[in-house]
């Protein structure tokens, strides 16, 4: 074994063979700095393990050598690429046979994961007889591939059932969440945690232990995997499912329970095989398709900062609910944070909330002293001199705001950022009298802070390139997606969700109920009902927006948003269009019930997609965005729009732009001059082939 395999380096694997005859086996992709399963990597393992079964060491231990993570999954490039050829069966093939090789290796194995495992790394692991993994925070581990509109297709969903029990597995897969090491543990996925400086040593041990895992973790295993479990719980795994992802846009849930449900009582290779073809099945789909594009796309904004933005010291003005929680969210991710506004009262009520926050958030009771720590009350402004970044979230009022400005920015440091949380008013409105335009900059968060994933970074074209830049560092900082946008009226989420809510008003205005305005833009796969969603925002809000949009766009305002009776406002009073009650999970709409014999308008699905899709292509036309993915980036991440459509671009050209101005000049013609298509809807782009 030491003369044939010692130190035998390949391109994308190092083999170290130790004194007492286990062999250390290091994954360190070639030319990248994180570890992903290419094609060539996995053919290498192969080779790897067939020297290894010919003639086996003690043991084997496998290992990452990049300081990044143990794997991330595998290589979505080529795994586009692979779809387009017509190639991903071959892909998929190999992978489970590499790893079933790995499996059947006559000596232990163990995996020593430290940082990220995520899908392949995962299901390598898998393949082992044991794992370990470091307690370290970065340690995280998991199978997200339900969010790319597929499930593992390594051995991922053939194995893990029988090891941690079904309803543990199914969860993970499902979900698609990911699990620190101790929670892992807890499961029976790892089998020791240990510290990162021991972690191999750790590995070691327990490989040379040979001891079976536990008797009740093995009984799990076996029970909840029995013909009569899986009839009785697949079942209910699709009822929990239908809840969060209707079949008709999100297959694979399905498509894994009724593997598991169906081939779950055969053997590991029937198991593999089924796992297959379903697996290669969905990878074709418009749904996987769109929604690896949309990984690509968040990797996209990710990479738009870097990491340096010299911000340490937050200082956010308007403690209202956007300004408390942006205070408290920028606090939780590390920042130290000063709240200051007019009294005392507003302050105190974002403080509360705060640590409503950071309880949620952080399990570890005695952590979260020190995060509220970071976050300080600051009733006069006394934080302004030392902030890094300033960020104003006061009422929606130009003259308000630059009222602040001149009071705030002769008090800041010569290299601090001014920023505005305006939803709607334009930068050039707002930067008269601004000494120092170059370092003033919109950074619009939306609603809720603590759940959307996205940050609008407002341009003006007296901004500097690296004030944006810092920005986009910052809210990478904060696990924020950012996307620059012009500075003009509605920015791009604004302007492309008005005419979709304002359409939605107009139809409850006619007498359409408003569960049933709802339930239609449900079903076309938005998040919530147009309805609901200007009561979460606040009907007062909404009306601020119009005001500074509907003029812009050429659009009449109706009286639901045009006159919004105080107490009247939505989801915070009580009371809007809907009336809101309190439950255990938070503040949830009363919906009234619709006549079983009523007929919604054949037409009304229409009626409130294609505004939105109508603006999309103003935007795009108009330079709001730079091109047609960062726009779909935007809508997705700022609106929840349908992800498994792609974003409003793709899902016309899906769809056919020519048909989709048809439907609009239709619209036109019953409706008004709203429905009139915008400038654009001519342009190429929208006419290239979707992905």
């Amino acid at each position: 074994m030491a003369a044939n395999f010692d130190g035998l380096r390949f391109s994308h694997w190092q083999t170290e063979l130790r004194s007492d005859g286990i062999v250390v086996l290091s994954f360190d992709r070639q030319g990248a700095s994180v570890n992903a399963f290419s094609q060539d990597a996995l053919i290498e393992l192969g080779d790897v393990i067939e020297r290894l079964a010919i003639e086996p060491p003690k043991g084997l231990l496998i290992r990452s050598a990049k300081a990044a993570g143990f794997i991330a999954g595998a290589d979505l490039t080529e795994f586009q690429e692979f779809d387009r050829k017509g190639t991903v069966t071959d892909a998929i093939r190999r992978g489970q046979m590499v790893f079933q090789k790995l499996a059947e290796l006559p000596c232990p194995t163990v995996a020593a994961i430290h940082g990220h495992c995520m899908g392949g790394g995962t299901e390598i692991s898998l393949a082992c007889r044991y794992r370990v993994a470091s307690n370290d925070p970065s340690t995280r581990i998991g199978l997200p591939e339900v969010k790319l509109g597929i499930f593992p297709g390594w051995g991922g969903s053939a194995r893990l059932p029988r090891l941690v029990g079904a309803p543990a597995a199914m969860d993970m897969m499902l979900t698609g969440r990911t699990l620190s090491a101790s929670a892992a543990r807890a499961i029976g996925l790892v089998d020791k945690v240990a510290d990162k400086a021991v972690l191999e040593d750790a590995a070691i041990a327990l490989l040379q232990s040979g001891q079976p895992r536990p008797f009740k973790q093995r009984f799990t295993g076996w029970i909840s995997n029995t013909w009569i479990a899986r009839q009785i719980l697949a079942p209910q795994m699709s009822k929990q499912v239908a809840r969060k992802a209707p079949k008709a846009h999100y297959s694979a849930p399905y498509a894994l329970i009724g593997v598991w449900q169906n081939a779950g009582g055969k053997g590991i290779q029937g198991r593999l095989d089924a796992e297959r073809k379903a697996v290669v099945k969905l990878a074709s789909t418009p749904t996987a398709r769109n929604l690896v594009r949309i990984f690509f796309l968040t990797e996209r904004l990710k990479g738009l900062g870097g990491r340096e933005h010299g911000i340490n010291h937050v200082h956010v003005v308007g403690a209202g609910v956007m300004g408390g929680d942006i205070a408290a969210w920028s606090a939780y991710k590390g920042f130290e944070v000063t709240l200051q506004d007019r009294e005392q009262r507003f302050i105190d009520g974002a403080m509360a909330r705060a640590n409503e926050l950071f309880a949620k958030k952080i399990k570890d009771e005695s952590k979260r002293p020190a995060v509220a720590a970071r976050l300080k009350s600051d009733l006069n402004g006394d934080g302004v001199p030392d902030a890094d970044l300033v960020i104003e979230a006061i009422i929606e009022n130009p003259e308000a705001k630059r009222e602040l400005y001149q009071s705030v920015e002769p008090r800041l440091k010569p290299d601090a950022l001014l920023t505005t949380n305006t939803s709607s008013i334009p930068l050039v409105e707002l930067r008269e009298h601004i000494q120092r335009p170059a370092q003033f900059a919109g950074l619009h968060y939306f609603n809720p802070v603590a759940l959307m994933p996205l940050v609008e970074i407002i341009r003006h074209d007296g901004m500097s390139a690296d004030t944006e830049k810092r920005l986009a560092a910052f809210c990478k900082a904060i696990d924020k997606f950012p996307v620059p946008v012009a500075g003009t009226p509605g920015f791009l989420v604004n302007r492309v969700l008005f005419p979709y809510m304002l359409e939605a008003a107009t139809a409850y205005a006619e007498g359409i109920p408003a569960p049933v305005i709802d339930k239609a833009a449900v079903r076309f796969g938005m998040p919530m009902g147009p309805i609901e969603l200007l009561d979460t925002v606040g009907l007062d809000v909404a009306a601020g927006v119009g005001q500074e949009l509907a003029p812009f766009l050429g659009l009449s305002v109706p009286a639901a948003l045009g006159n919004v009776e105080q107490g009247k406002r939505g989801k915070k009073d009580g009371q809007g269009l809907y009336k809101w009650e309190q439950t255990d999970k938070g503040s949830k709409p009363v919906k009234p019930e619709v006549a079983k014999d009523y007929q919604a308008p054949s037409d009304l699905e229409d009626r409130l997609i294609l505004p939105l899709l109508n603006e999309a292509v103003a935007c795009l036309h108009d330079g709001v965005v730079s091109d047609a993915d960062l726009l779909d980036a935007g809508v997705i991440f700022g609106t929840g729009f349908a992800p498994f459509r792609g974003g409003p671009i793709a899902h016309i050209r899906a769809t056919g732009a020519d048909a989709l101005q048809e439907k609009l000049k239709a619209l036109q013609v019953r409706y008004g001059d709203r429905f009139s298509p915008r400038p654009g809807w001519d342009s190429p782009e929208l006419r290239q082939p979707a992905d």
